[in-house]
């Protein structure tokens, strides 16, 4: 009896997993298509993404790679970061649609407006630290060059920081909606956010302090939008409760 039990608890997580494994195998698929297409454009995009230090770069300064095959790797990496954003409804969708059979029939008309406004957090989160964060940064890494200290940083280095912050800046972005339908879900609350502020505010700079590069700019660059973020996040949620 009790082996019955346990085979039929076993049954739904390995229907979940199967799930899983499809809703991955579908992004990843989206993924793939979308990288056919930005790989034509490659050359483009890594000219776009260069744009923010080689306006600022002083004289006889340049780039540098050390490995024979780093240059073209940079450009597969360039492309398939691109695809990732140009999937990203596709992906939301998939999220979307893993959690659906947990929702109630009214929670699930909120697919939409998930898919459409999490598309748009996440291209605004990389555009703003395009136009933004990504130029102060390097502005203030630049302004420690000299006659004799001319910075020539290599392109993996570059390239990996840049498509890191924004990546991390598309994901941060998506905090207010995150925190939207967890309030609608009254998993959490506007007096929970508003109690526990100060240790979010920790948090965050401890945060900020691992994924950046180990400087303060950077450090304050990243930190200064999350709080915000979580500032707008305990008014939507307030502004929801007053709804309700």
């Amino acid at each position: 009896m009790s082996k019955t039990l346990e085979q039929e608890d076993k049954k739904p997580f390995l229907e979940h997993l199967a799930e899983l494994r499809n809703r991955l195998i579908v992004s990843l698929i989206g993924v793939g298509i979308a990288f056919i297409f930005t790989y034509s454009f490659s050359k483009e995009i890594f000219n776009f993404l260069m744009a923010p230090y080689t306006k600022i770069m002083p004289e006889h300064s340049g780039f540098i790679f050390t490995y024979i095959t780093e240059a073209f790797v940079t450009y597969l990496k360039v492309a398939f970061i691109t695809a990732i954003f140009i999937a990203s409804p596709l992906i939301l969708y998939e999220i979307w649609m893993f959690i659906a059979p947990g929702l109630y029939e009214h929670e699930k008309r909120y697919i939409y407006p998930f898919i459409i406004f999490g598309s748009i957090s996440f291209v605004g989160g990389a555009l703003f630290a395009y136009y933004i964060v990504i130029p102060a940064l390097y502005r203030f890494f630049v302004s420690f060059a000299s006659q004799f200290i001319i910075p020539m940083p290599d392109l993996k280095g570059y390239m990996g920081l840049t498509l890191k912050m924004l990546v991390l800046f598309g994901v941060i972005f998506e905090l207010p909606l995150v925190a939207y339908y967890l309030g609608k879900a009254k998993i959490i609350t506007y007096e929970s956010l508003r109690k526990k502020r100060k240790v979010a505010i920790l948090s965050i700079f401890i945060v900020a302090a691992i994924i950046t590069p180990p400087d303060v700019t950077s450090q304050i660059l990243l930190a200064l939008p999350l709080i915000g973020l979580y500032e707008l996040s305990i008014l939507i949620l307030r502004f929801l409760g007053r709804k309700r």
